[in-house]
């Protein structure tokens, strides 16, 4: 094996998802991971804290990218607007093929284990986003309610997104799925 190769940490990645979806997350252990992506365990866990986190890797970088986002929406925009064009912002070429996300999450919904990391996720970028939104100066109770509203119509924009067409934009989606929030709260 080869001290140091660029790319472990893809590669660790790629190998995980093809071993979680041909045996199972829980039958997988890191020492296979490491020995199918060419890399020690030690390698495996200079990247990632344990195997869970190799699904999850770059969730605080999106969280910070949409929050930040969401704090320099024009000032005008409602709060939820102010989500929602942060959101609409997400480019799907500053993302994972949407191949990968598509395995991923077969993947996270045959663990229950993974199905509440999940959840943990979101309820941090919940959090987020509800700072994001204090930092706007909306109020506290408020911004909870916003940011709740606003990873609903995340959540639902993203499933969609990543069953789309590989060269469909996220903002589409976001903008119909607000819509459609709209309509349901109206009604």
């Amino acid at each position: 094996m080869a001290r140091w190769q660029p790319g472990s940490r893809e590669r660790l990645q790629g190998a995980a998802l093809d071993l979680f979806s041909q045996q199972g997350y829980d039958s997988t252990t890191v020492a296979e991971i490491a020995a199918r992506a060419g890399v020690t365990k030690r390698t495996f866990f200079r990247h990632f804290a344990d195997k869970r986190d190799v699904l999850f890797a770059g969730a605080g970088e999106l969280e910070a990218v949409l929050a930040g986002a969401i704090v320099e929406a024009p000032r005008e925009l409602a709060p939820l607007d102010a989500i929602s064009a942060a959101l609409a912002a997400t480019r799907a070429d500053s993302m994972v093929p949407r191949q990968y996300l598509r395995q991923r999450q077969t993947v996270i919904g045959a663990s229950p284990e993974l199905m509440e990391r999940e959840l943990i996720k979101f309820d941090s970028l919940t959090l987020a986003f509800a700072d994001a939104l204090r930092r706007r100066e909306v109020d506290a109770v408020t911004a909870s309610l916003e940011a709740q509203a606003g990873i609903s119509i995340f959540r639902t924009a993203f499933a969609r997104w990543v069953q789309s067409g590989d060269d469909e934009d996220m903002g589409p989606i976001v903008r119909d799925v607000l819509t459609q929030f709209r309509a349901a709260v109206a009604a």
